[in-house]
């Protein structure tokens, strides 16, 4: 198991950051580690919401399926994870600043099956993973921002 928190502060403003980050069908544009991201039903963003991702893992993709579990609209998302031996729960949080929006990202990964054995020693692997994540939501949303500003 391993926690993994970030925490971004973008110029964006807080309904834009959550439409974009909450949507996981944006999450290849923003996650390194996501090679794709498809939403798996239509609709407004709701719980329930299903997306397919292509996860860069050891130097493959792996298929993983999202659900959103819970949903604050503008506030918080979380989504729950599973696919190639891995679980994970997603909780991001939005809150507005004076400058735009803070952004909270804890994930809580788990390894199943024989995986697991691999897990005291994937701690290092996960922080790298976030931290990637991290740097490419903090990109995309600055230039969102930017964009915006511009409009």
């Amino acid at each position: 198991m391993a926690i993994l928190r970030e925490r971004i502060e973008t110029r964006l403003d807080p309904q834009s950051t959550f439409d974009f980050v909450a949507d996981f069908a944006n999450a290849e544009h923003w996650d390194p580690g996501v090679e794709s991201s498809v939403r798996l039903n239509p609709g407004a963003l709701a719980v329930g919401a299903r997306y397919r991702l292509g996860v860069r893992l050891a130097g493959r993709v792996a298929p993983m399926e999202y659900v959103v579990t819970r949903l604050e609209p503008g506030r918080r998302v979380v989504l729950e994870g599973t696919g190639s031996g891995i679980t994970a729960t997603d909780d991001i949080s939005f809150e507005a600043t004076p400058a735009g929006t803070a952004v909270d990202y804890i994930a809580d990964i788990r390894l199943e099956g024989l995986l697991r054995l691999l897990a005291p020693f994937a701690g290092g692997a996960f922080r790298r993973i976030a931290a990637n994540a991290r740097d490419g939501m903090q990109r995309a949303l600055d230039d969102r921002a930017a964009l915006a500003r511009v409009a």
